[in-house]
Formats: structure tokens, sequence, C-alpha cells
């Protein structure tokens, strides 16, 4: 399986500055693994729309895979009772 190339998107950069300390090796490390499989185990579709959310403790990171072009764009990264508040 390719490698696929991760793209944040500036506001969820902006996000992942502010989560506190503890979560954010985590959060890295569960961004990271998605080059090696966009679908990990536990990824759900999002209903409406074409994007994915994967967990990581409490909270969640969406993203879109594009797999014509072996990217992975990721879009928000926030806590679970607030990332799917538009």
């Amino acid at each position: 399986m390719a490698k696929y190339k991760i793209l944040i998107k500036e506001s969820a950069i902006k996000e992942l500055e502010n989560t506190p300390r503890k979560s954010l090796k985590q959060i890295i490390k569960r961004i990271q693994s998605l080059s090696d499989n966009p679908r990990p185990k536990g990824s759900q579709k999002l209903s409406a729309q074409e994007r994915y959310r994967i967990r990581q403790g409490d909270y969640r990171i969406i993203y879109a895979i594009r797999d014509d072009q072996a990217t992975v764009h990721v879009y928000k990264i926030g806590h679970r009772r607030e990332v799917y508040r538009t």
C-alpha cells in the first residue's frame, strides 16, 4: 500500500495548538498513522459528507481521503462535544 501524504488545514493546526498537552502527543501520533492506513479500524464515514472521523480519547479528527492523489486532508480536530458543531 502506498503512503498517503497528510495535509492539515491551517484552522486544524490552530485547534491542535489549543488541545491540552497530555492529549497532544497521542493526537499527533494518530494523525501520522493515517499516512499508512487512512481507513483504520474504528474510523467512521460521516453520513452527510465525504469525510471520515477517528477517535483519540475524547478528541475527534475529521478528515477526507483522496485516493486518486494519495492524500489525507485533515479538516478539524476537537473535543467530541464541540467538533461536530458548525
